[in-house]
């Protein structure tokens, strides 16, 4: 990454003062909450590595608008566009090993793993949330669909909640505060300045999630966890991983992750085999005209589709695990047992739509309610 003071001052001629809060960082970019001086609003500013790293959220994002453009210029408002983050604005700077995408973006609030983690004693979200929430992320599943983009990494990392303005105006103040008092530690090195990342484990959220992390977009191979099992077995695949992974992100935020769907992790590895087997004790298993897809699945099925690999097949079902489940019984149980169901297909053509998804029963019931 380029040095502090270096960024400091090319960011800052670019109208925006990031003096103070890193707010995050990976192997690929630092994040940061910054002030644009000229319309004097925050934003979050992503700074890339060097190279390509930001060009296909960039390119993610552009395609989208140009979707949103020809929806308004049909006069139909999509209730999903809103529903996704993309980026507002980019540039380059320049750093003592090359050039780094920036990519500016409206602030949001903590991750849905972030918010169970940090404020659910129990670490799972409660019925209502889950259910008045995932209407809204299928809305914009919807939107990306229809524009021809697939997620391809759904899981509670990249989905926020929402931020009013007060209450990031009011994170900023505290940050610039302590950070004239109590400066946040620092490391000095030869070509560059490392900042400790803020911990804003506190939330600032409102009520509407919004899809985040559109990098992977069509590209990649999706999340390990929340991989369909046509990913996973290197067959073709389309928008309806995305779809595989809803559903086990509400199984996932409901039940907690002692009582996940799957796991898929052996030796503090993650193993595709253990994933499949736990797959086959949930939906049984797989129908002929799913093995004759991808010659892999001879590893772990013979012919009739019995299963022949190492790794035993867990001896459990979907019904019971949701007997681990105290919250929910009589028609509630049967209703989140039926949209599982609806969603955990081994053929991706035989899963719900999103557009059948959001008329289902159990996650309309407290729209219906209120």
């Amino acid at each position: 990454m380029p040095k502090t003071t270096t960024l400091c001052a090319s960011v800052t001629s670019s109208r925006l003062d990031i003096r103070i809060v890193k707010i995050g960082f990976s192997i690929t970019s630092t994040v940061w909450l910054c002030r644009d001086l000229k319309e004097n609003i925050l934003l979050t500013l992503k700074v890339c590595t060097t190279g390509k790293e930001g060009d296909n959220e960039l390119t993610i994002s552009r395609h989208l608008e140009s979707q949103d453009a020809y929806v308004e210029m049909m006069s139909s408002e999509h209730p999903g566009k809103d529903k996704i983050r993309v980026v507002l604005d980019d540039f380059e700077i320049e750093g003592p090993h090359g050039s780094h995408r920036c990519l500016l973006f409206t602030p949001l609030g903590q991750t849905y793993a972030g918010f169970r983690y940090y404020e659910c004693p129990e670490k799972t979200l409660d019925m209502k949330a889950v259910q008045l929430s995932m209407l809204k992320i299928l809305q914009g599943l919807a939107f990306m669909h229809q524009s021809g983009v697939v997620h391809t990494d759904l899981a509670p990392d990249n989905i926020r909640f929402g931020a009013s303005s007060a209450s990031l105006d009011q994170v900023w103040a505290c940050c610039e505060l302590s950070e004239q008092t109590y400066p946040t530690p620092r490391k000095i090195l030869s070509d560059r300045v490392i900042h400790k990342t803020w911990d804003l484990s506190t939330p600032v959220t409102c009520w509407d999630p919004v899809i985040c992390d559109i990098g992977l977009a069509r590209l990649g191979r999706p999340g390990q966890k929340y991989s369909a099992p046509e990913v996973i077995l290197d067959m073709e695949w389309d928008h309806r991983i995305d779809i595989w992974s809803i559903g086990v992100m509400i199984w996932e935020l409901f039940e907690g992750n002692t009582n996940s769907l799957f796991c898929g992790v052996k030796d503090d590895i993650l193993d595709d085999e253990l994933h499949l087997a736990e797959m086959v004790s949930v939906m049984g298993p797989p129908p002929r005209k799913f093995l004759e897809r991808s010659e892999k699945c001879r590893k772990y099925w013979d012919c009739e589709g019995n299963w022949i690999a190492t790794t035993p097949v867990p001896n459990q079902t979907l019904e019971t695990r949701e007997t681990r489940e105290t919250r929910l019984e009589g028609e509630d149980k049967a209703q989140f047992l039926n949209l599982a169901r609806k969603i955990l297909r081994w053929l991706p053509e035989e899963r719900s739509s999103l557009g059948e998804l959001y008329m289902d029963e159990w996650l309309n019931q407290s729209k219906l309610s209120t």
